[in-house]
């Protein structure tokens, strides 16, 4: 049996066109670290980035016929690490924008039972008037004006987590002030 280590990027590639998966063992020695280097940029070091990187292997392994010898391994690896990472990253977005969505309703749940009787219109004043505008700006938008979480990162040109971690203190304080002012 040859020794893999001393073969060429080609000959492995070509080991693997005939199904040789000690060949891929070979290419995961050579690029694992940098494989992971590129993930953890891109992700951070989470358990999603040691996915990632695992996922990188085996889509190279499922996508042999589209590797193309005019590319070196490094690169083609590096470029599903990247397109991958990014997929993680647009899919961690999507999840944010729900869970956000769900703190959303419940601070509107808020706002409404307290509207609903719980508290008069002018305790809820009040208590949006303790926030800081930044905070304030974000609870009209998001809770009391319904625009989304995107519509109001970009109207108030800032970053969508900036609006939610606004949002979550926000709704904090809100709580906190509204208990406080019905103790009164």
């Amino acid at each position: 049996m040859e020794d893999l280590r001393t073969l060429d990027d080609g000959a492995l590639v070509g080991l693997m066109k005939q199904g040789r998966q000690d060949a891929l063992g070979e290419v995961v020695r050579r690029y694992r670290q940098q494989v992971a280097r590129v993930v953890i940029g891109m992700l951070g070091n989470t358990p999603e980035a040691d996915d990632v990187g695992q996922e990188t292997f085996i889509r190279f392994w499922n996508n042999m016929d589209a590797y193309t010898h005019d590319a070196r391994i490094s690169t083609f690896l590096t470029r599903i690490a990247i397109n991958l990472s990014i997929n993680e990253i647009r899919k961690r977005k999507r999840k944010q924008e729900w869970v956000s969505s769900a703190k959303a309703e419940a601070g509107r749940q808020v706002i409404d039972d307290t509207m609903s009787g719980q508290y008069e219109r002018e305790h809820i004043e009040a208590a949006l008037r303790m926030l800081d505008e930044q905070q304030r700006a974000v609870v009209v938008m998001r809770l009391i004006q319904g625009y989304s979480t995107k519509e109001t990162a970009d109207m108030l040109n800032i970053p969508l987590g900036t609006v939610l971690s606004r949002l979550s203190r926000a709704l904090d304080k809100l709580r906190l002030s509204l208990k406080q002012l019905d103790a009164i």
